[in-house]
């Protein structure tokens, strides 16, 4: 292992949402590229807003992603001593002091400064009183941000970034309830956790002169930065409900799988050459954060259908049909009371399906006890001389040494010969007494799957149904 180490934080205020799946996925890449270590930290101080339903969410939806994780999951709740501590620490030092100003004070001093064309920062009111006792009074402390010179970091994806310190102002680091806040705790954590490296979204490029700060008062090495650009919807707004789904699992509800996500979420913004197919461990050796684009990626609901298609379409069949079955079970079927071999259904299927909801769709004809038919499929594939056409195909293939599809090839060639037709005068009506559509997999593989029985069982029960 190196001494890199790496880590996705999440608030469990609810499920894993598709930006912060991609900032996870470049994080976990990152670490097992280095042979680093990749850290779940889950920040769960906002105790209001935190349900163990969305942890359980987040857990659910990296692991669906292929995303483990090599410490943790450790919980922000369960350090409330540790920061306490640290603050102590800064308080005892004079780099924070506590500010008794109270929220009526606070706001009118924000009024007056944009009255006056300011910015509405606190102006440092109790910065400089001198230590007390506690009287009483609720107060909140404030980190002592210094009022000179720059915050500078070399940001892994931006560039040189660059903040005065004289725009910012003294950030409360603990709550009048004695509780910590988000950006302190941030800085804990990582300090405590030997991150190396913090890739994440550029909505905390703000927070980021604030929490450097803090290191360099603590004496605590300053981690390398990596703010990756956040997702936009078509309409180039910031991705949201409105643009369809933005839950992880969500997607896979959908009938989308892991891989098609993970190698869309990589895209979104990374690239490497004109490649657009990548593996996980693809990713894994050719992943750079520095390839990170510096402008927003813009969801494209299109681009995932097809690389979810072609992953179906190149998935193994025996993967797929354990991914299959609770589709399946949701349609009221279920493979293992009956029916054909779910693989041998999947692999007449796999070629055209492009999400699980479709290839659930288009198996259930196979495990179907009786069809219903095509009314306009009926009305062009049937005549007076159907009936006898199958009747003579079903005992064709009832001769058969295997049945298999290059013998129930030869057995229509037969066929066709015999009565002087073509495929398209017989081959219609089979598929409509096998499958119920005229849409449908390949007649060959439909029978060879079905097998013998149930194929002259069809075939029969649409000739009493259909003949005329």
């Amino acid at each position: 292992m190196s001494e890199v180490r790496l880590r996705f934080a999440p608030s469990p205020t609810g499920f894993l949402h598709v930006g912060g799946a991609r900032t996870a996925l470049f994080n976990w890449l990152l670490a097992r590229k280095q042979h680093g270590t990749f850290v779940l930290r889950i920040e769960d101080t906002d105790v209001t807003r935190s349900t163990q339903q969305s942890v359980d969410a987040i857990f659910e939806g990296m692991k669906w992603l292929g995303l483990d994780w090599d410490e943790g999951p450790f919980f922000q709740s369960d350090y409330f001593p540790v920061y306490k501590e640290y603050i102590d620490k800064l308080v005892a030092e004079g780099k924070a002091y506590k500010c008794y100003c109270s929220v009526e004070e606070l706001e009118a001093k924000r009024e007056k400064a944009l009255a006056e064309g300011g910015k509405p920062k606190y102006d440092g009111t109790c910065r400089n009183l001198p230590p007390q006792e506690d009287d009483g009074r609720p107060y909140v402390i404030r980190f002592k941000t210094p009022k000179e010179g720059a915050t500078t970091w070399n940001d892994l994806i931006k560039g040189k970034v660059s903040f005065e310190n004289a725009e910012l102002d003294d950030l409360i680091i603990q709550r009048t309830d004695g509780t910590p806040t988000y950006n302190f705790v941030v800085v804990i954590d990582d300090v405590t956790m030997k991150i190396t490296t913090v890739i994440r979204g550029d909505d905390h490029v703000n927070n980021t002169p604030r929490q450097i700060l803090i290191y360099q008062a603590l004496g605590a090495p300053v981690p390398v930065f990596a703010h990756v650009p956040m997702i936009l919807g078509a309409d180039k707004a910031r991705l949201s409900k409105r643009h369809g789904a933005t839950s992880v699992m969500a997607y896979r509800d959908m009938g989308f799988l892991p891989e098609a996500m993970v190698n869309y979420l990589v895209r979104l913004g990374w690239s490497h050459g004109d490649e657009e197919i990548f593996s996980l461990q693809d990713l894994i050796e050719k992943f750079s954060i520095e390839n990170v684009g510096r402008s927003a990626g813009v969801f494209n609901p299109d681009k995932l259908m097809w690389l979810n298609a072609h992953y179906i379409k190149t998935g193994d069949p025996v993967r797929l049909a354990d991914l299959l079955v609770p589709f399946l079970k949701e349609r009221g079927v279920d493979p293992a009371q009956g029916g054909p071999d779910l693989v041998s259904v999947i692999k007449t299927l796999q070629e055209r399906a492009k999400t699980m909801l479709e290839l659930a769709d288009g198996a259930l004809f196979y495990y179907s006890d009786e069809l219903s038919y095509d009314e306009q499929g009926v009305a062009k594939a049937f005549n007076a001389d159907t009936p006898a056409l199958l009747t003579a195909l079903v005992e064709k293939l009832a001769a058969l040494p295997a049945l298999d599809q290059a013998h129930i090839e030869q057995a229509f060639k037969e066929l066709m010969a015999e009565k002087g037709i073509k495929l398209g005068q017989v081959g219609p009506a089979v598929r409509l007494a096998l499958s119920g559509t005229t849409a449908s997999p390949g007649i060959y593989e439909m029978i060879e799957v079905l097998g013998l029985a149930e194929t002259k069982k069809r075939i029969e029960r649409a000739i009493a149904v259909l003949a005329k």
